[in-house]
């Protein structure tokens, strides 16, 4: 039956849960320095800053054996989490509804739905993300130096929560989740870069305090994660953080009048 899964389609669909692989994967980044103070007022705790204020602009296009095919985006601050240094995923959007799902429930990613572009014309590339006609996100790069095959490992922080039921604070403590990826390029370049981030009531990308671009990099390979929970974060803690990660919801009001009073 298709509402209730047997035993053996609950272990086919847990199998790729338990180990999302992505590849075919071509991201195109923008590091980049801001204002220390940002990066400790968007990090919430247990994450800590590192010794460099540093941030990262990515734009992307993958395969999967979980999601299907999908393009994308993500603003990373790199940060620590008992001693092991990572990147927090300030705001993520995807192209799609199943990709959404899968970060929001699986890894705790904050995904929304936008509109990706990737491009490259020899060494030129440029990748956008655009939501509701708004360009948040633009990456441009001169990608210059190539840097050859590599294998490497990445962390990546991000946080399960849920508001409550009935609309005030959340309906339990928020999840902290570290995901461990282990990473294989066949392609990376390198080069200067440039960025511009505009922003809205619900994606103030706009207020990320831009001091210097480090550098542009390019990648093209396979990525393959394994997640786990790393803490957990008292929910009257993380309720501000929460909210400011989703849409504002008192901005989308469109009915006229006052609101239905509760019955008694």
């Amino acid at each position: 039956m298709g509402f209730v899964k047997t035993a053996a389609e609950v272990e086919r669909i847990e199998a790729a849960i338990a180990a999302p692989r992505f590849g075919g994967a071509q991201m195109l980044s923008v590091e980049f320095l801001v204002d220390p103070d940002f990066v400790a007022a968007v990090l919430p705790p247990p994450l800590e800053p590192t010794a460099e204020p540093r941030m990262r602009a990515m734009v992307g296009r993958w395969q999967s054996n979980c999601v299907g095919d999908f393009t994308g985006g993500t603003i990373y601050v790199t940060c620590v989490h008992e001693g092991l240094e990572g990147e927090y995923t300030v705001a993520q959007y995807m192209d799609g509804d199943a990709p959404t799902i899968f970060g929001r429930d699986v890894f705790g990613e904050p995904k929304k739905m936008a509109t990706t572009t990737l491009r490259a014309r020899g060494p030129r590339m440029r990748g956008t993300i655009a939501r509701h006609g708004v360009p948040l996100i633009t990456l441009e790069a001169e990608l210059d130096r190539d840097n050859g095959p590599f294998e490497t490992t990445r962390e990546s922080y991000n946080i399960k929560s849920r508001p409550a039921a009935n609309g005030r604070g959340l309906e339990e403590d928020a999840i902290l989740t570290r995901a461990h990826y282990e990473i294989r390029a066949s392609v990376s370049r390198e080069g200067a870069g440039r960025i511009a981030l505009r922003g809205t009531v619900h994606d103030p990308l706009d207020e990320i305090p831009i001091r210097e671009v480090v550098r542009a990099t390019y990648f093209e390979g396979d990525l393959s994660a394994t997640v786990a929970v790393a803490a957990r974060i008292p929910a009257v803690v993380f309720a501000p953080f929460h909210h400011g990660r989703n849409d504002d919801w008192s901005a989308l009001a469109s009915a006229a009048g006052e609101a239905i009073p509760r019955a008694v």
